[in-house]
């Protein structure tokens, strides 16, 4: 999927400059697509490490920030149809604010459990790479929520 990803952002950019009207700032829309795309490439970066470091079973707090990133995901989804649609979008990023910060007591609990576990010193620091970089996913989309809203403000 980011691959697909990564070639959808590269059939973007160049129609961008081929096209002399946009529905929005050709700019905004490269920062909307590169800001979803560093989403989906930090997803894929978790993911790797997660079977690169043979990590199974999966830690229930890699579960819960799965489902963090699904919920946020999501919420951009909506936030990219209000936008489309011209209606407010404050609400879906007030929403994606407050899931990233509930990822960030996530990563600091595990981070801190896993510490205090006992585990080796290797298990601790694979499980620590992959925490962050789920967290960092969704830092990602709370940037994509941030580019959107400054182009919504800008658009209204």
């Amino acid at each position: 999927l980011e691959h697909d990803a990564d070639e959808i952002t590269h059939q973007i950019l160049p129609r961008l400059h081929a096209t002399f009207v946009t529905p929005i700032d050709p700019e905004d829309l490269h920062a909307i697509t590169t800001a979803m795309d560093d989403v989906l490439d930090s997803i894929e970066d978790s993911s790797f490490r997660l079977a690169a470091y043979r990590i199974d079973p999966i830690p229930a707090g890699m579960i819960e920030f799965a489902e963090i990133i699904h919920a946020t995901c999501m919420r951009l989804q909506v936030a990219i149809q209000k936008l489309r649609a011209g209606k407010a979008l404050q609400e879906e990023c007030i929403e994606i604010n407050r899931l990233e910060n509930m990822a960030d007591d996530l990563v600091r609990r595990l981070v801190t459990n896993l510490f205090e576990s006992g585990m080796d010193a290797i298990s601790v620091m694979k499980r620590k790479e992959i925490y962050e970089f789920l967290e960092l996913a969704i830092d990602r989309c709370e940037d994509v929520a941030d580019v959107l809203q400054t182009v919504s403000v800008k658009n209204s």
